[in-house]
């Protein structure tokens, strides 16, 4: 039997697909120790399978899949992308049932859904989640449409989880979401925690509420509200429009990983940090090796945060949408660093975003406030140039225990056995 210690109880973890399952594959992914237990982080030697089957379909099939089911949102958040979507947009309930279908033949185990927010179609959601029992499904959801009716069927179907936003105490999550919205979010953790429902929480940090979120307050509040884990995002300046001045300094994003990981390792607490933890996923994870993103109108993006796609999965299965040259090129590029503390080809390399989207057929996928790469990377240069002296600064005072950890996966890199086949596919 397997366990996790869960706000310092020792938790009994259901087998996939549910969906405590996908709390427990994650934090073995990002707490792994060894060779070994990378090769069996999905089952027995599953990473031998997965490039076995990468090599049979020729292409990089994703272990995560993101999907937005819809572009529509009852808020709009400060610096949210789903606003440049074309308002609206939905993936009609058919490609969506075509889609998943074609991701459990092929292997996904993990099936995310964001948006806009995925709740929007909770129904369908159910539905869905109902129906492909061979994979687990998770909704990154601003929290405000859950109510019992939807918590109790999540419970009886199993495979299906949230991950709440949340950006702090009442101030700061109103700030960017609107005024009442913290309230509606602590009502629904409460709902999820009455049923033992392992939920998540996401957060986006920025300058303006990075040391609330990352205190240990408030990280012992979510957990005291019943979270399992957490994942928290660094905004990210998406659009033509996006206010720069929420992007975090070197020594912001610095302070807020040294915090995260002190907190993770002293009460076994699974925080994934996106922009911090490329030293534990072999850098970006983008483009098919680990993540694959499909948007409201179609659109396969190597992540949720690049908007930039050759590809349209309305008009073609998904197999054959994977097969993108975007993404292959995408993924020829990585790592975009020999640092894995700067895998980012937006916000740390932004020269490699402007590189691997110059290419026939790449286009913006926003559509009131589309941009260039070289537009974006016009306003990441001067953020990626002040974070890779203090990235380097951090790399060189880890411990040794974990450098010869890290290396270990380093040394699977470097001959290929994990990457090559996506690679040269």
């Amino acid at each position: 039997m397997r366990y996790l210690i869960i706000n310092g109880q020792k938790r009994e973890i259901p087998k996939f697909p549910h969906h405590k399952d996908y709390i427990y594959r994650c934090n073995r992914f990002f707490e792994v120790k060894s060779l070994f237990s990378f090769l069996t982080i999905n089952g027995y030697f599953s990473t031998i399978k997965e490039l076995r089957r990468n090599s049979r379909h020729k292409c990089a099939v994703p272990r995560d899949l993101l999907i937005d089911p819809t572009s529509s949102c009852n808020l709009k958040c400060k610096g949210c992308w789903a606003a440049d979507y074309s308002k609206g947009s939905n993936i009609p309930y058919e490609k969506l049932d075509e889609i998943l279908g074609d991701a459990q033949k092929l292997g996904i185990k993990d099936i995310m859904m964001s948006g806009g927010e995925p709740l929007m179609r909770k129904e369908e959601i159910l539905m869905l989640a109902g129906k492909y029992r061979k994979m687990t499904f998770g909704a990154f959801t601003n929290g405000t449409l859950i109510d019992e009716e939807f918590a109790d069927g999540m419970v009886k179907i199993g495979n299906l989880n949230v991950f709440i936003s949340i950006e702090g105490y009442k101030e700061e999550t109103d700030f960017r979401r609107g005024e009442g919205t913290y309230d509606k979010v602590i009502k629904a953790m409460n709902i999820l925690k009455e049923r033992d429902h392992g939920f998540g929480f996401s957060i986006c940090y920025h300058s303006k509420n990075y040391k609330t979120i990352c205190s240990d307050e408030f990280l012992d509040f979510l957990r005291e509200k019943g979270a399992w884990f957490g994942w928290l995002f660094n905004y990210m300046p998406i659009g033509s429009d996006a206010d720069v001045s929420l992007c975090c300094t070197a020594e912001q994003r610095a302070y807020v990983m040294r915090k995260i990981d002190d907190y993770s390792k002293r009460n076994k607490f699974t925080l994934i940090d996106f922009a911090n933890s490329g030293h534990k996923a072999l850098g970006c994870v983008a483009a098919g090796n680990d993540f694959a993103h499909i948007n409201a109108s179609g659109d396969l993006e190597p992540c949720a945060f690049c908007h930039y796609s050759d590809t349209n999965i309305l008009d073609k299965r998904l197999i054959d949408a994977l097969k993108s040259p975007f993404f292959k090129k995408f993924r020829a590029a990585k790592p975009f660093s020999g640092n894995y503390l700067t895998p980012c080809p937006m916000m740390d390399n932004p020269e490699s975003l402007v590189e691997v989207t110059n290419m026939a057929g790449v286009k913006s996928t926003h559509m009131f406030h589309p941009e260039s790469s070289e537009e974006l990377a016009a306003k990441t240069r001067s953020i990626a140039g002040m974070w890779r002296p203090v990235a380097t600064k951090i790399f060189a005072e880890m411990p040794k225990s974990e450098k010869r950890r890290f290396g270990i996966l380093h040394a699977l890199l470097r001959t290929g056995n994990y990457y090559k086949n996506n690679q040269e596919l």
